[in-house]
């Protein structure tokens, strides 16, 4: 069956290769006319994430953004379908860095750094762009998919532009054997943990949230700055990237002091423009009071 899903899934990204960018995107609005208007996909859980995040916006205000991040939700679907596909020229024209100069302050003395991202705007073409505009290696952990042959082929399709993909399980591993050099290790620091009991709990957008330690912990083990990388749509099918720091001397801080500082520099950027974050997501399910 694995292998029946597989070829599905390949021949899928084979026909979103032949589809152009204009047709993806009434492909897009298709989509999107069935996640919100027909199949109400989630309508829950965002319209409670934004009433929560933002108590003093109006009913209205508030339809407004649940609306225009379902045409975000549909966008990154069929983009992330697309990247698999799409040439290296494709990838550079659509999702720039615009401040490649920062990797110099990092890399000229031979440190490595921690890249944390979100979920927010485009991330999925991140992992494929990425290690095509900077020249140092790139690694992304991530969780890797039930079906091996996707996989498999997801990791390769990765590496062929630069990008190594680690399984999270082997994230402690893998620090160990590359702290010496001076790589930029790719994390995604989110809200809603699995573990708990590690979480690092703060205010965010007006609520007790737990969020993940292992960007913090790390930085702190090997003495390594964290940068995040800010994504912003510029118009439909382009983004650019501008890489901010979070924290140049991570021993110098104390417990959840990075975690603070990320969460409410993320904070700002979804406060200016709600729309493109991943409002469908439960982040906010688990209550502290209830550990």
């Amino acid at each position: 069956m694995q292998f029946i899903g597989y070829m599905f899934f390949r021949i899928l990204v084979y026909l979103f290769y032949l589809i152009p960018f204009l047709v993806l995107y009434i492909y897009s609005d298709i989509l999107y006319f069935f996640l919100f208007h027909v199949f109400g996909y989630r309508k829950k859980v965002v319209y409670k994430n934004l009433k929560n995040s933002f108590p003093k916006k109006p009913e209205k205000e508030i339809h407004k953004i649940a609306k225009a991040f379902y045409t975000n939700l549909s966008d990154i679907t069929v983009e992330s379908i697309k990247g698999l596909s799409m040439s290296k020229k494709q990838l550079l024209k659509r999702y720039k860095v615009i401040n490649l100069e920062f990797e110099h302050k990092y890399f000229e003395k031979a440190t490595g750094v921690i890249a944390i991202g979100s979920h927010y705007a485009n991330w999925e073409w991140g992992a494929l762009c990425f290690s095509l505009q900077f020249s140092h290696e790139s690694y992304g952990f991530y969780k890797p998919l039930s079906n091996k042959f996707i996989d498999k082929y997801i990791r390769k399709s990765r590496a062929a532009w630069g990008m190594n993909l680690v399984p999270i399980k082997e994230t402690y591993r893998h620090f160990q054997k590359n702290f010496e050099k001076p790589p930029m290790q790719m994390m995604v620091s989110d809200q809603s943990p699995s573990n708990l009991k590690k979480a690092h709990w703060i205010k965010f957008l007006n609520q007790d949230t737990a969020c993940l330690h292992g960007a913090e912990n790390y930085a702190k083990l090997y003495n390594l700055p964290i940068i995040y990388g800010d994504v912003q749509r510029v118009k439909r099918g382009f983004y650019e990237v501008e890489m901010l720091p979070v924290i140049d001397k991570p021993r110098e801080t104390s417990e959840c002091e990075i975690t603070k500082i990320f969460q409410k520099i993320l904070e700002e950027i979804i406060i200016r423009k709600p729309v493109n974050w991943l409002w469908s997501h439960k982040r906010w399910k688990h209550k502290r009071e209830n550990l």
